[in-house]
């Protein structure tokens, strides 16, 4: 419980704005904050698609803060047998569908169209290229990027 006093005009602030909860039970960060996106435009005033694209953001650059140097962030299909995709870009068309740019493990070049409706992404972490001397954060990379 939270003895502080708000106004009605800074309740009513912080119902309108969108809230991220997470709480993990292994010690990782605990996140309990309000966030109205990452481009400053309000949430009503964008598609599905574009606040489903910047809330994806939100949840690479955390899964990126948890992997060491040698990992990369990869993303995972669920319900079939087409394996996994290390994202190497992202975007929405508005209003409703969210893609995903990127390669398969054995290097083919893939790319991923979803509606939001059937949005399921399951982030994993894939061992970064050999030749490569930093791993590739694309979190901050596509946040600095958005429409």
């Amino acid at each position: 419980m939270n003895d502080q006093i708000n106004t009605a005009a800074e309740v009513a602030e912080a119902d309108a704005m969108p809230r991220r909860f997470e709480k993990h039970t292994d010690g990782g960060k605990c996140r309990d904050e309000r966030t109205d996106g990452l481009a400053g435009k309000p949430a009503k005033a964008k598609s599905p698609a574009e606040w489903a694209y910047e809330r994806l953001i939100l949840y690479i650059q955390n899964f990126e803060e948890q992997l060491d140097n040698e990992h990369e962030v990869a993303m995972g299909f669920t319900g079939g047998d087409a394996g996994v995709l290390k994202i190497e870009g992202m975007g929405f068309f508005d209003p409703d569908i969210v893609t995903f740019y990127g390669s398969d493990p054995a290097g083919g070049k893939t790319q991923l169209v979803q509606h939001v409706s059937q949005l399921n992404v399951m982030l994993r972490a894939l061992p970064k290229e050999v030749e490569a001397e930093e791993p590739n954060r694309i979190g901050f990379k596509l946040a600095n990027d958005t429409a």
